[in-house]
């Protein structure tokens, strides 16, 4: 393939936008409901443009109404113009003409934009002879398919051809649905977060192949993404969207290291940082609904700048440069919608929107010692505002009724010294220095433990086994954060489930407050639950829809047979504890935000004061700034009250803020383990290096100097390595092995061994680096 000639000169933009509207009917006797309002973009030929914002802001709706592919029922107005040609009002049969052969688009969510019965190969060849004249025929239509799966890096690109969608994974699919997007070499590529679903490695896999692709096209990309790391490692210049309208804009650079917009600052504040454990910062409350914003600044309700003309009337673009002048029309201007440009140059996002209310037991209030109630919080918000329970720091709690480490439930112990007092609440604070609690300071122990599963539909013979989960040794301690990390299909959720079960493992063994579930009775493993509680990833397919939420969070006390009366006085306090109302135990879980029904969940694994948290992804399906304050709220609770977490996460940002240990599993082994400190700032194996280098930055400076590892894409034979490292076939240290060290790695399975000088820092690999992050070599 050879780079297409640019129609264009480097000033003229092969993508224009002004103006562009898009709204929705209101109902009978109501004005249309704005969602995009008034959104300019220039894009010139070459150049990418990230356009960036939270959920709702109207990224994608802008994205599809530029190809003509609005839902049904919107109403678009506006221009755009395409290589100097207008699209809007364009018939559907010429708009259909240009889409595919001029402007191409890669979707979210590519197993739905390809059509699951026919095949890979086919729908690709479909594009080529759809638009290509002279129309070629069909057996080279399938050859060029061939050759773009092989140019966007999907291995064995004639298999993969002969696909059905459903059988390839979702890297390689996204990566065949950016084969048929630059399969006509478009002027103009927009793709809607093509890498939101993904897990790192695979997104540097899907983003090379993006980059790859757009410079032997020489197209033109528009970026849709909430990651501002994807958008600092590849975007020229950023458009920040918000309530559907550009408040910034201009270089990436400028952008995300020198906001000026309010919104901006909180956005890019929010983002837990992967090289360095800085607490992000929340945003207070939400964005507006469509069609809710009034006459001025759509942010000023969640501004602690806005003023009453901040109120009155919205601000347009203002060149950050010269704020005197509304000079933000010209496409490199960094420029903002604000007001308070002076202000926000002096600010950081923790001195503008201010740490997260202090607890009273961080005051050092008195008991009984009246202080000053915090401010409920807004309908609506995500942020941490709530009155905490009286637990003293290093504690964890415990409930009535829950076992001790004989499996026996038992009455309070009397107090001794050291002894904390009966919670009014109806649990007992056990002191962290002495008592019951110190003999439980192991909340966790897992040793070589095993999972297999039969894949379904053998009928005549016995189906093949596969090893989900191969050897997973780890410990967590009380007040200890461990997490489990690797891609998908490593092995994460089928150990969390294991551990859940509370029962005996296929192969090794599972220790929880020093019981060994292998040897729980009935009984006994029903009171052991209440010393583990889980945290799902999706809160709303785990809460009742029909239940109010105080009986959601009161369920799991009136499973331990708590009387009623301390039920009653235990939900409030609860709900405090998780920055949300009292009054917020009549609502039904619709009628929160996604941030907001996390909340209820953590309440509701609260309620019975488990030693133990298993965090399923617990912020992967938020927006950053709604993730910063369910990430603020888990630090402090676990400061507060103690309990240990073992969580899940494939976001090594988020590890970095939260894991005081980290346990990197392979092939559903534990491959290295030790401090967040050691293992993120001195990785022993190759693929925690390779994960570690995946992980974007949101600074285009920091971002841009990396030196990137990026793995050879996993066979996906679901089978797991007979024998010898499981890693070898993707293992960049392989190609300088000699063959002695090489046959070594494909016959031994490496065991842990002691990784350097820090305690607990284990590596299971043959080879291990001896230094420090970098370019993988040989030691």
């Amino acid at each position: 393939m050879s780079a297409r000639p640019a129609a264009h000169g480097p000033a003229n933009p092969v993508l224009e936008v002004r103006g562009l509207t898009v709204a929705f009917a209101g109902g009978r006797r109501r004005p249309p409901v704005p969602v995009v309002r008034g959104v300019d973009l220039v894009l010139r030929p070459g150049e990418v443009l990230g356009l960036v914002g939270e959920s709702g802001a109207g990224k994608s709706l802008t994205a599809l109404s530029l190809l003509g592919l609005a839902p049904p029922g919107a109403r678009v107005g506006g221009s755009v113009r395409l290589l100097g040609e207008e699209l809007l009002g364009r018939p559907e049969r010429e708009l259909a003409g240009l889409r595919g052969r001029r402007i191409a688009m890669v979707f979210q969510d590519p197993l739905h934009a390809f059509t699951p019965v026919l095949r890979v190969g086919d729908q690709i060849a479909e594009a080529l002879r759809i638009h290509e004249r002279p129309r070629p025929r069909r057996e080279t239509a399938l050859r060029r398919a061939v050759e773009l799966l092989d140019f966007v890096g999907v291995p064995q690109p004639s298999r993969a051809a002969r696909a059905l969608p459903h059988q390839l994974s979702g890297g390689m699919l996204q990566r065949a649905m950016i084969a048929m997007a630059v399969a006509n070499r478009p002027a103009v590529l927009v793709a809607d977060e093509p890498t939101s679903a993904l897990d790192v490695t695979v997104q540097a896999q899907v983003l090379e192949a993006l980059a790859a692709a757009r410079r032997e096209t020489g197209a033109a990309l528009l970026l849709v993404t909430h990651d501002l790391g994807v958008v600092a490692g590849a975007a020229d210049r950023v458009a920040v969207l918000y309530a559907g309208r550009v408040v910034e804009t201009g270089p990436a650079e400028a952008v995300l290291c020198r906001p000026r917009m309010p919104y901006t600052l909180g956005l890019v504040g929010s983002v837990p940082r992967l090289d360095a454990r800085v607490p992000p910062v929340p945003v207070p409350g939400t964005a507006p609904a469509p069609g809710t914003t009034g006459p001025g600044c759509p942010f000023a309700p969640r501004c602690p700048l806005a003023a009453p003309d901040c109120r009155t009337s919205e601000p347009s673009l203002t060149g950050v440069d010269s704020p005197s002048r509304a000079d933000g029309s010209a496409p490199d201007a960094h420029a903002a919608a604000c007001r308070r440009i002076p202000e926000v140059r002096q600010l950081s996002a923790a001195e503008l929107f201010g740490p997260p209310p202090v607890p009273p037991e961080d005051r050092g209030d008195a008991p009984g010692e009246p202080s000053a109630p915090p401010a409920p919080p807004r309908s609506g918000t995500d942020t941490a505002e709530h009155t905490p329970a009286a637990a003293p720091a290093g504690t964890w709690r415990r409930a009535v009724g829950a076992p001790t480490h004989a499996g026996r439930a038992t009455e309070p112990p009397p107090r001794a010294a050291g002894d904390a007092a009966e919670d009014p609440s109806g649990g007992t604070a056990w002191d962290s220095t002495g008592g019951a609690a110190a003999a439980a300071d192991v909340v966790l122990r897992v040793s070589g433990l095993g999972r297999s599963y039969r894949a379904p539909g053998f009928r005549h013979r016995r189906a093949p086994a596969v090893r989900a989960v191969e050897w997973v040794d780890l410990e967590v301690r009380r007040g200890q954060t461990l997490a489990l990390v690797g891609e998908s299909g490593a092995g994460k959720s089928t150990t969390l489930r294991e551990i859940a079960a509370l029962a005996a493992p296929q192969t090794g063994r599972v220790e929880v407050l020093g019981q060994d579930t292998a040897l729980l009775s009935r009984r006994s493993a029903r009171e052991l639950r209440t010393a583990v509680q889980l945290v799902p990833q999706d809160p709303m397919s785990s809460l009742d829809p029909r239940m109010p939420v105080g009986d959601i969070v009161a369920e799991p006390l009136h499973a331990a047979r708590v009387p009623p009366a301390v039920v009653a006085a235990r939900v409030p306090r609860l709900l405090s504890q998780v920055g949300l109302r009292p009054a917020d135990a009549d609502g039904y879980p619709h009628q929160f935000s996604g941030g907001q029904r996390q909340r209820v969940a953590i309440a509701r694994a609260l309620a019975v004061g488990p030693a133990l948290l298993l965090l399923d992804e617990p912020v992967s399906a938020l927006d950053v700034s709604v993730q910063a304050g369910i990430l603020d709220l888990l630090l402090r609770l676990k400061r507060t009250l103690g309990p240990a977490y073992l969580l899940v996460s494939h976001d090594l940002a988020v590890v970095r803020q939260l894991a005081d240990r980290v346990s990197v599993m392979y092939a559903g082994r534990t491959v290295e383990t030790g401090g967040v400190a050691e293992v993120f700032g001195r990785p022993r194996h190759p693929y925690t290096r390779a994960l570690l280098s995946a992980v974007p930055l949101p600074d285009p400076v920091a971002e841009r100097s990396r030196r990137r590892i990026v793995l050879p894409v996993d066979p996906g034979t679901g089978q797991r390595a007979a024998s010898g490292c499981g890693f070898r076939a993707r293992c960049p240290v392989q190609a300088v092995l000699s063959a002695a060290e090489r046959r070594r790695c494909s016959e031994e399975v490496p065991r842990g061994r002691a990784a350097g000088p820090a305690a607990g820092h284990t590596v299971s690999c043959h080879f291990p680096h001896d230094e420090g992050p970098g370019p993988v070599r040989r030691p």
